[in-house]
C-alpha cells in the first residue's frame, strides 16, 4: 500500500507541474499586437518547428513561451564540447556522481545564457508587432522570457526527482499532444471516398506507430565472455551481453535533419538575392534532390549521434578491465574495429527507418487531403512513443517492486 501512496504521489506531481507549465504558455507578454503577430508567421516554417516542442508558445510569446528549448540546445552543446574537450569529458568519465553533478551546473549555466540569447533575439523579433518598442519593453521581454524557461527547467528536474518519468521528455510530449486537438479541429471530411481513403491512411499510422515502437526498442545482443562466466561445460552464459539500441540517436537524427531541411524554405522567403533564389526553390521543388538532402541529413547525424553517445575504444577498455572478450575477437583494437563495424551497420538501417517513416506524411498528403502528420508529425510521433514507453516502464518497475516487497513480506 505505501508503494501504491508513492506512485500516486508520484504521478500527481508530475501532473500538476505539467498543468502549470501548459497555463504558463497562455499568459501573454502585454504590449503584442496578437491578431497581426499570428498573421505574419502563419507560413513561418522555423517557427512551426519550434511550436512544435514549445506547443506553441511562439505563436503566443506567453511567459513560458521558450520552454525546454534553451534546456534541449545547451545539452546538445555540452554534449558536443565533452567531446571535443579533454578536461570535460574526464570530468564525466571518471569523477562519477559528482562529475554528473558539474556536468549538469555547467548545461544549467549555459541554459541560462542561451535564454538570454533567444529571449534578446524574440524581442528584436516581434519589434514590428508591439504597440510602443523601446529598450525597457525589450529588457521586460528578455528579463520574463529567460525567467519563464529556467522555470521550466526547474519543474523539469522536480518531475525527474520527484515525479514519473524524465521532466524534460514529459514536458515536449505535453506540447506535442497539445497541437493534436487543432489538427483535428481543422481537419474536415468531405465525401465518403475520403472518409474511406482516409481510414486507409489511418491504419497505416498504426502500422508505422507499430514500426516505431520496434525500432525504439530493437538491439543488437553482442554476447561477452569471462572466465568467471563459463559453466562446467565451458558454454557461454547467454544472459552476459552488451545491448547495441538499433536507433542510437532516438529521435534526434530527424529533428536536426528536419529542421535544417527548412532552411532552404526560409532563405527563399527572406532573401532577395534572385540567384539563391533560384537554387533553393530547385531544392525545394524537386522531389528526387530533396529526398536525397532529407536521406544525407538523416544518415549524417545518425552517425554523428552514434559517435557521441558510443565510444567503442572506452567499451573495449571496459572488457579489458573485467577480464571478458567479445568470442572470436581479440581484445584490444580487433574488438574497437568489430563493434564499429556493428553499430555502422545498425546506425545505417535505424537511419534508413527514420527516413522512410519520415516520408509516410508526404505520401499521405499526396493520397488524399490529410494534414494530421504532415511537417514534423513524424518526428512528434516518434517523441510520443518513445516518452510513453520510458514512461510506461517505470510505472511497471514501481508495480513489480511493490508485488516483490509482498512476496518478501
Amino acid at each position: 500500500m505505501e508503494k501504491q501512496k508513492k506512485l500516486i504521489n508520484k504521478i500527481s506531481i508530475t501532473l500538476i507541474i505539467l498543468f502549470i507549465s501548459r497555463i504558463g504558455i497562455f499568459i501573454p507578454i502585454p504590449g503584442i499586437d496578437q491578431s497581426e503577430f499570428n498573421e505574419s508567421i502563419s507560413q513561418n516554417t522555423i517557427v512551426n518547428f519550434l511550436n512544435i516542442f514549445s506547443g506553441g508558445g511562439f505563436s503566443t510569446i506567453g511567459i513560458f513561451s521558450l520552454g525546454i528549448i534553451p534546456y534541449i540546445n545547451s545539452s546538445i552543446i555540452i554534449q558536443l564540447l565533452i567531446k571535443f574537450i579533454p578536461s570535460l569529458e574526464d570530468i564525466q568519465k571518471n569523477e562519477g556522481e559528482i562529475g554528473k553533478q558539474k556536468i549538469n551546473r555547467i548545461t544549467r549555466y549555459l541554459t541560462g545564457l542561451w535564454a538570454i540569447i533567444q529571449s534578446i533575439s524574440i524581442g528584436l523579433w516581434i519589434k514590428p508587432y508591439t504597440f510602443n518598442w523601446n529598450i525597457s519593453f525589450c529588457s521586460d521581454v528578455v528579463i520574463t522570457l529567460t525567467t519563464g524557461s529556467l522555470i521550466i527547467v526547474w519543474f523539469s528536474e522536480i518531475i525527474t526527482e520527484y515525479g514519473i518519468g524524465n521532466g524534460t521528455s514529459l514536458l515536449i510530449f505535453q506540447n506535442i499532444v497539445s497541437n493534436i486537438p487543432k489538427n483535428l479541429h481543422n481537419y474536415i471530411i468531405n465525401s465518403n471516398k475520403q472518409l474511406t481513403i482516409n481510414i486507409l491512411l489511418l491504419i497505416s499510422c498504426i502500422v508505422i506507430l507499430i514500426i516505431n515502437i520496434l525500432i525504439q526498442d530493437s538491439k543488437r545482443k553482442i554476447k561477452i565472455i569471462a572466465s568467471k562466466h563459463l559453466g562446467e561445460n565451458n558454454k557461454l552464459s547467454t544472459q552476459n551481453y552488451i545491448p547495441l539500441k538499433l536507433n542510437q540517436g532516438g529521435v534526434m537524427p530527424i529533428v536536426f535533419a528536419s529542421a535544417a531541411i527548412t532552411i532552404p524554405q526560409y532563405i527563399v522567403i527572406n532573401t532577395k538575392n534572385e540567384v539563391l533564389q533560384n537554387i533553393f526553390r530547385t531544392i525545394i521543388s524537386n522531389n528526387i534532390i530533396y529526398l536525397i538532402l532529407y536521406l544525407s541529413l538523416i544518415l549524417t547525424f545518425s552517425y554523428f549521434y552514434s559517435s557521441i553517445i558510443l565510444n567503442t575504444k572506452e567499451i573495449s577498455e571496459n572488457l579489458q578491465k573485467l577480464g571478458a572478450n567479445i568470442p572470436n575477437t581479440r581484445p584490444g583494437e580487433e574488438t574497437v574495429k568489430y563493434l564499429n563495424k556493428i553499430i555502422s551497420k545498425l546506425t545505417f538501417i535505424g537511419a534508413l527507418f527514420l527516413f522512410i517513416i519520415a516520408q509516410f506524411p508526404l505520401l499521405a498528403s499526396k493520397i488524399s487531403q490529410l494534414n494530421l502528420l504532415q511537417g514534423l508529425g513524424t518526428t512528434s510521433l516518434l517523441i510520443l512513443v518513445g516518452v510513453a514507453i520510458e514512461t510506461a516502464k517505470q510505472i511497471q518497475t514501481y508495480i513489480i517492486s511493490e508485488q516483490y516487497d509482498n512476496i518478501m513480506g
